[in-house]
């Protein structure tokens, strides 16, 4: 009896990391995104939203910027600042957002 407490005890324990860990935050990079884009990437007034975009979409852009063929005005510089792994991670998560 006395173990089967224990058990129980233990997996209590454990119920609230199992939760945090579905709801993950993204990486600590794509918050540099919600400065411009907002936090629910939805973008606002000139800034043009994120959310709902698919991946790819994101990174052709993405490298657009860097490669300075697509017109902005701060996005050439920002974009330079990530990795290619970084980005991909950010379109994921902005690819997943609804719009």
């Amino acid at each position: 009896m006395k173990r089967s407490k224990i058990h129980i005890v233990v997996a209590l324990l454990f119920v609230p990391i199992i939760g945090v860990a579905q709801n993950t935050p993204p990486d600590y990079f794509v918050a540099n995104c919600f400065n411009c884009h907002g936090t629910d990437g939805r973008g606002h007034s000139t800034i043009p939203p994120l959310a709902g975009l698919t991946k790819p979409y994101i990174i052709e852009q993405i490298a657009a910027f860097k490669a300075g063929t697509r017109p902005a005005t701060v996005m050439h510089q920002l974009s330079k600042g990530y990795t290619d792994d970084e980005i991909a991670r950010a379109a994921a998560y902005f690819a997943a957002q609804k719009k």
